[in-house]
């Protein structure tokens, strides 16, 4: 492998300084990759409109074709940190818009790639911000195709397209996660639930491996409902900091959504493992209650255990 600047017919930002990230990977075949730390782009999806793509300059790499916004990371940078980045200095695309679904990763050894999937969560219109666009147009999924596509663009899209479909979504039983470690939860159910709220929030914040849910694809990003019952529902909501209201009657800490049960929690999660699936979700109920898993499974939900949830946490 040998690293090489760009070349001074391959102009990268010329408004400012280049980053060490900003070269050429060159594998022994004498194939040249984008990005000495790998890079990343995120293909956002609008349900009304499609996907985001990008027609790219000539000068670049595969000039001419279509792909998605993106470019290299800089050192120490996450990729969905790094492809997000990218994305607003592309194609302006504004703080918040977006909500990471999944990450699909191409592993090179020498280099690798990060597709981010984002979901589209206020509608905006992208900006050509940087040289490196043509233009930027929402296409319809079944017309990405008719496009000239970037060579790895066009690798990777029928598998996107297919999990473009697929929302994992997780229902966690807190009372039976809590309950399944003695660590003297019972002198405090309220505290015990903020705690578990806290460490599903830094968990699902960092993506679920694919291998956990069975699902294709690298890092999963899946909505998290944690519902709890009895004297747990006096907790604070999201560990002291301001909540968020949702439409489940809930409150929320970042993609973690709280359900306060008003009766019997193993109804509650049955209700919102239906809710769920009814938007088309596929819901994995966390719970090592037998009877409830039952429930759950005539439901349509996947029942992933108390010890399995602990050990992600870990």
């Amino acid at each position: 492998m040998t690293i090489v600047p760009p070349e001074p017919g391959e102009p990268r930002r010329p408004q400012g300084p280049r980053d060490p990230g900003d070269a050429w990977v060159v594998a022994e075949s004498g194939q040249r990759y984008w990005g000495r730390f790998g890079a990343a782009g995120v293909l956002a999806f609008d349900v009304q409109r499609g996907v985001l793509l990008q027609h790219r300059v000539g000068w670049s790499h595969f000039g001419g074709t279509w792909g998605v916004p993106g470019g290299a990371l800089h050192e120490g940078e996450s990729a969905c940190d790094g492809a997000l980045r990218e994305a607003q200095e592309e194609a302006g695309i504004p703080d918040g818009a977006l909500q990471v679904r999944f990450t699909s990763v191409l592993e090179l050894g020498i280099w690798s790639y990060t597709t981010v999937i984002a979901d589209v969560l206020e509608a905006f219109e992208p900006v050509i911000s940087d040289p490196e666009s043509l233009a930027l147009e929402w296409v319809a999924v079944d017309e990405v195709d008719l496009r000239p596509l970037h060579p790895g663009f066009a690798a990777a899209w029928p598998q996107l397209r297919a999990l473009l479909e697929v929302r994992p979504a997780i229902v966690v039983d807190a009372a039976n996660v809590v309950g399944s470690v003695p660590d003297g939860w019972w002198r405090d159910r309220a505290g015990a639930a903020e705690r578990l709220l806290e460490r599903l929030s830094t968990w699902v914040a960092g993506g679920v491996a694919s291998s956990e849910l069975g699902l294709e694809a690298t890092r999963w990003y899946p909505r998290v409902t944690m519902v709890v019952e009895g004297a747990a529902r006096a907790m604070t909501d999201a560990g002291g900091r301001a909540g968020v209201t949702t439409d489940a009657g809930g409150t929320a800490l970042g993609n973690v959504h709280i359900v306060r049960a008003p009766a019997a929690g193993d109804d509650a999660i049955v209700a919102e493992a239906e809710r769920l699936r009814d938007d088309g979700a596929q819901v994995f109920v966390v719970t090592s209650d037998r009877g409830l898993r039952d429930r759950v499974e005539q439901a349509g939900g996947v029942v992933r255990s108390a010890g399995w949830l602990l050990a992600q946490l870990r």
